[in-house]
Formats: structure tokens, sequence, C-alpha cells
């Protein structure tokens, strides 16, 4: 008998897992392919493609976190390939637009266990925090690193100012994005949190 208890529950945990799976997957495809997904900020849009991410890493552990980076970082990468992106040679290029993204999902997990304190709002604030900066910084740092010739042509800049550029970037889409993460994601995993104990 409780044999069946536990093989049943285990079964009840995976349709869970792959349900949010699902439904998180497909709230990512309605960001990446609609104006949703991306706040209008110049020279480049900030975006909110990797809260699903972290929503996912957060309630359902660093595995379904990482598939979730996966598919946004697949997304991305069809993204700039049908928008006819300029810098579509850096996000055909995993290590910048699937490896950072798969990474959000680890980070914030870890994040979310590892903070002290019994307050869930602030240990999901700081996974979503941690998940929005490791996007940002994953992302561009692999740019730079990689593609700073071809991302200075892109945006008729000087090469040796490429870091400087970024730099600017990670900090005027950054704020905007942990700010918005953080509201987005403490909401909706304090409210599904709640539904799951009732």
């Amino acid at each position: 008998m409780e044999r069946n208890f536990e093989v049943g529950s285990k079964r009840r945990m995976g349709t869970r897992k792959l349900t949010t799976l699902a439904m998180l997957s497909a709230i990512a495809v309605i960001l990446g392919f609609t104006p949703l997904g991306i706040i209008p900020i110049p020279p480049v849009g900030a975006t909110i493609m990797h809260i699903p991410v972290i929503i996912a890493a957060v309630l359902e552990g660093p595995v379904i976190g990482a598939i979730m980076g996966l598919i946004f970082g697949v997304l991305s990468i069809i993204r700039a390939v049908t928008t006819g992106n300029i810098l579509l040679v850096a996000f055909l290029n995993p290590l910048v637009s699937v490896v950072p993204r798969i990474l959000i999902g680890v980070g914030a997990y870890y994040a979310y266990k590892l903070v002290p304190g019994k307050s869930e709002s602030i240990k999901v604030g700081v996974a979503a925090a941690l998940g929005t900066l490791i996007n940002t910084l994953g992302f561009l740092g692999m740019m730079f690193l990689l593609y700073a010739e071809p991302f200075a042509k892109a945006n008729k800049i000087a090469v040796d100012t490429v870091g400087k550029t970024i730099l600017g970037i990670g900090i005027t889409h950054g704020i905007p994005e942990i700010i918005v993460a953080v509201i987005i994601t403490v909401g909706v995993i304090m409210a599904v949190k709640k539904v799951r104990k009732n």
C-alpha cells in the first residue's frame, strides 16, 4: 500500500513538472515571437523572456529550469534568424545564445535554495535577480569575448569602445530587467504556491 502511494506520488510530481514545463514553454514562445517579450530600450531591446526560466527553476528544480533555459536559448536563435538580426553570427553560437540561458535555471534554483531565512518572497526575489544577472552578464559577456569586432561593426563604433558600450547596455538593460523580473516572478510564484497549498 505504501509503495503504491509512493509510485502514485512520484507519478503525480512527474506529471506536474511536465505540465509546468509545457505551460511555461508556451508562454516563452508567446514572449519570443510577439512584442510582449521585449522592452524597447535602444540600442537593443531589454528582454523578459528569461522570467519563465526562473519560475520553472524555483517551482520545479534545476533540471526543469535548465530545460526551460535551453528552450529560451533556441527561441532566441530562431528569433534572430527570422528577424534578420544584425548580429546573427553571434546568436547562432550556442555559447552566446544557449549556454547562459541554461545557467539561468541552475543559478536561480540554487540562489532560491541557499538564501537563508524563511521569507519566500525574499528567496524568490533573490533568485529572480540572480537569474536575470546571469542572463545579462552571460549573454553580453560572451558577445564581448567572442564577437567584439562584429558588434563594433554592427553598431558603427570603434572596437576599443565595445567593452564600455556593452557595459552601458548591461546597466541600462540589466537594472530594468531585474526590477521587472523580481516583481513578476515573486507575484507568480507566491500565487502558484498558495494554490498548491489549497
